[in-house]
């Protein structure tokens, strides 16, 4: 532990620069709320050095401890358990430029959510089964994370909607019914009317749910709402966008013939063959598609690929209607990323685009299935 006093003044600067929350990685624990009570005996928050004070403690050395014992860029502001961690149970684990690194990330978070503006805060909409139980995969650190630089939460209380938990079968038609009602009941009621009173001006979409349901959901909000649609993926497990890969390509392709029957395949995580359309819909079939050169399952990777996505699709919505005429509807077969799928309901237009009837892949069945109508 140190022996140094480090002056008020110091002290202070350091709780600023680091928003009164641990700043080991991962931890982020609030310190303030213990140090506001008042109890003069109970622990809240330590200022740790990096480079101890003294040459034997941790990370000790003959002349740079001295030197930076109270220089503020070798203090951290740290709780009990990691204030024993570092210096006690694991001081090898830590060395310098690891806890620099730490205390670096945490100071910059801080400074970029101090400078973000009011008319930048987003409201963040969460959707899956049982999001209780499945905090992990829709963790509000992670998301809130996710969200900067550009935006901020609106409020530390996300919008939760829930898929229900029923004994249906999904190859059920009223499975699908009963989840659209649902989904569609939760927005009317947790959503739509904010939206209405200007009390939500922008939102950040954080779903993981079957892709009707996501499709779904993207009709909901529509294009009126502006928002950020975000994609959780698989490597590395983030909400936050990489931009790690070069841009996607999309590859369109019309059919050959024109029949009544309209089918688009939506195939970016998954190739969907033509022979599996008609299976399902019959030989007169008019196949469109919107597809990627190489689909997997974690190949939307930046904001600009969405976004690219999104005017491709414009575009052969309104190619289709010319071609098919007012009268047709489009039989829908997709395999998405998440927010791909969001995308697609926001994007269709009630007044303007064709009705959709959207296809679910059956494991059981081991093929396509009609789940529910975007009309």
């Amino acid at each position: 532990m140190a022996k140094t006093k480090v002056d008020q003044k110091t002290q202070r600067a350091l709780w600023a620069r680091a928003a009164g929350r641990c700043q080991y990685r991962g931890c982020n624990c609030e310190l303030i709320g213990e140090l506001l009570s008042g109890k003069e005996d109970k622990m809240f928050g330590f200022v740790a050095h990096i480079v101890a004070d003294s040459p034997n403690g941790a990370r000790g050395h003959p002349t740079r401890s001295a030197l930076l014992a109270k220089d503020i860029s070798n203090l951290m502001l740290l709780c009990a358990k990691h204030h024993r961690l570092i210096d006690d149970e694991a001081a090898l684990d830590h060395p310098e430029e690891l806890l620099q690194r730490m205390k670096d990330e945490h100071e910059r978070r801080v400074r970029i959510a101090a400078s973000i503006q009011p008319d930048r805060a987003s409201h963040v909409i969460r959707f899956g089964a049982n999001i209780g139980m499945n905090e992990a995969l829709v963790a509000k650190d992670d998301i809130f994370g996710s969200m900067q630089p550009d935006r901020s939460p609106a409020s530390f209380d996300t919008i939760d909607l829930e898929m229900l938990g029923l004994s249906l079968d999904d190859a059920d038609a009223q499975y699908w019914q009963v989840q659209q009602t649902n989904l569609q009941r939760q927005f009317a009621e947790k959503i739509r009317g904010r939206i209405e009173r200007q009390q939500i001006t922008h939102a950040s979409v954080f779903a993981l749910a079957p892709q009707p349901l996501l499709i779904e959901l993207g009709r909901q909000l529509c294009d009126i709402l502006p928002a950020a649609i975000h994609q959780r993926h698989r490597e590395p497990a983030t909400w936050r966008w990489q931009s790690d890969t070069a841009p996607m390509e999309f590859h369109v392709e019309a059919p050959a013939e024109v029949h009544p029957t309209v089918a688009l395949i939506l195939g970016l995580s998954a190739t969907i063959s033509k022979d599996r359309i008609v299976s399902v819909l019959g030989q007169d079939v008019s196949v469109w598609s919107i597809t990627a050169a190489s689909p997997h399952n974690d190949i939307m990777r930046s904001v600009e690929d969405l976004s690219h996505f999104r005017r491709e699709l414009r575009r052969l919505f309104d190619r289709i209607k010319s071609v098919h005429g007012e009268g047709a509807k489009i039989n829908l077969f997709p395999a998405l990323p998440v927010s791909a799928a969001v995308e697609v309901g926001r994007v269709w237009m009630p007044k303007a685009d064709l009705p959709m009837n959207v296809f679910d892949q059956h494991r059981k069945i081991g093929g396509f299935v009609s789940a529910l109508w975007i009309q």
